[in-house]
């Protein structure tokens, strides 16, 4: 018998509701199927399984609200079958044996008829309780009628306090307090986050600005003539230019559990999405090494609009193995922000805008973007840091080569890791 337990979906997640099953007793599900949806502070969230297998009892029903952990259901592995039902050890009942009745019983001789109770006796009304003098007043000045009121004193009289029990039911309900929105609970998640991570990571920043000129180029030209949905955005050769920097310095990309660092050769990077009405979640672009431009694009922009809309999948919730925040299109210059844990790092963009670089010995007006590091000191130093932001503007500017530049070997690595399971 397997255990589906409700999977973190994220440092800032203790417990969840569940919405809905997809799933009833009896289903055959496949690694990687959506079989409920939970909610949590920053959204529902589809819930996927990591094991084949049979469903066989859900245990939490639609409504509950679990801390991470609970055995949401149990399932049979391919091959196993349910255990019987246990035998119960309760002897049989005895048969019943008919009697027989003799055929010179004598006859039971008839009754005589009780009499009959008059009609107009039965429509006597009920005899009425006593009220207390007090009680009368009272139910008086509440336009209570007494003889309607169930009386707890002796022979059933209607005593002072069953009238105020009365006067009490009738009062209109207290108003019970509103539920938080999902704005408030998010607020607080991200703050005891944050909070955690302050407190428990030793930070350690780093910024360096970067020509995009080439890039900006070399993308001009690849989008010219195709229609918007199809053309790349910066953020996206961004987006690959971290997992190919991430190459040169592994040290930034994994999870620091358990006191020890854990690496992660796949590049799962969670991208920091803005919520209309506020707040943000990271949820990952997985394999970014792995995948072209073209697919990166069409799935940044899906993630976007899944996440914006609240239908996320918990894969993307649990397993980012670094965050990337660009608030570019915001028009700051520079954003240092804060780890999530338990990743040990994290790279933000700031807008680009042109500024003073020296080229060919001449200082020229040229499209700059500064880029940040935030990184674990547990994990990593400044030389390290430093190599991967050196690295990271080196590859901005071969843009061409940057988008040729794709490692089936990511991928597998990545199945072999399992690394959709929670």
């Amino acid at each position: 018998m397997i255990e589906f337990k409700l999977p973190s979906l994220g440092a800032d997640m203790d417990e969840g509701t569940l919405l809905r099953w997809h799933v009833k007793p009896g289903d055959a599900v496949q690694r990687g199927q959506v079989v409920a949806v939970v909610d949590t502070s920053k959204a529902a969230v589809d819930v996927e399984i990591w094991q084949d297998g049979v469903m066989a009892e859900l245990r939490v029903q639609p409504g509950e609200k679990v801390p991470v952990g609970t055995v949401l259901a149990t399932l049979l592995a391919p091959g196993e079958v349910a255990a019987p039902a246990a035998t119960s050890l309760t002897a049989p009942a005895a048969p019943t044996v008919p009697v027989a009745v003799p055929q010179s019983a004598p006859a039971v001789p008839p009754q005589p008829a009780l009499p009959r109770v008059p009609e107009f006796e039965k429509a006597l009304p009920a005899a009425r309780h006593p009220v207390s003098p007090s009680a009368r007043r009272r139910a008086r000045e509440h336009g209570i009628d007494p003889d309607s009121v169930h009386g707890t004193g002796p022979q059933g009289s209607v005593t002072l306090a069953d009238i105020e029990a009365a006067v009490a039911a009738r009062r209109p309900p207290l108003p019970v307090a509103a539920a938080p929105d999902r704005q408030t609970e998010m607020r607080k998640a991200i703050a005891v986050t944050m909070s955690r991570s302050k407190r428990e990571i030793p930070h350690y920043y780093l910024s360096e600005p970067i020509p995009m000129a080439k890039a900006l180029a070399w993308l001009l030209q690849r989008n010219e003539g195709l229609p918007i949905t199809e053309r790349i955005l910066p953020a996206v050769l961004q987006l690959k230019a971290v997992a190919a920097a991430l190459q040169r310095v592994p040290q930034l990309n994994g999870f620091y559990r358990d006191g020890a660092f854990q690496l992660s050769t796949a590049v799962h990077a969670g991208v920091a999405i803005s919520l209309r009405g506020g707040g943000l979640v990271a949820p990952a672009i997985h394999d970014v090494g792995a995948k072209p431009l073209e697919l990166l694009m069409r799935e940044l922009a899906d993630l976007v609009k899944r996440a914006r809309a609240g239908s996320l999948r918990s894969s993307e919730m649990s397993d980012p193995t670094i965050t990337i925040t660009n608030l570019g299109d915001q028009g700051v210059e520079a954003v240092f922000g804060v780890i999530y844990p338990p990743q040990v790092a994290l790279v933000g963009f700031g807008r680009v805008a042109a500024g003073p670089w020296v080229q060919e010995g001449e200082v020229r007006a040229l499209p700059l973007v500064t880029a940040t590091l935030a990184a674990d000191h547990r994990v990593s130093d400044g030389h390290q840091g430093a190599l991967f932001l050196a690295e990271l503007r080196d590859l901005l500017q071969q843009p061409q080569a940057l988008a040729e530049r794709v490692t089936p070997a990511s991928a597998k690595v990545a199945r072999q890791e399992g690394r959709h399971e929670p």
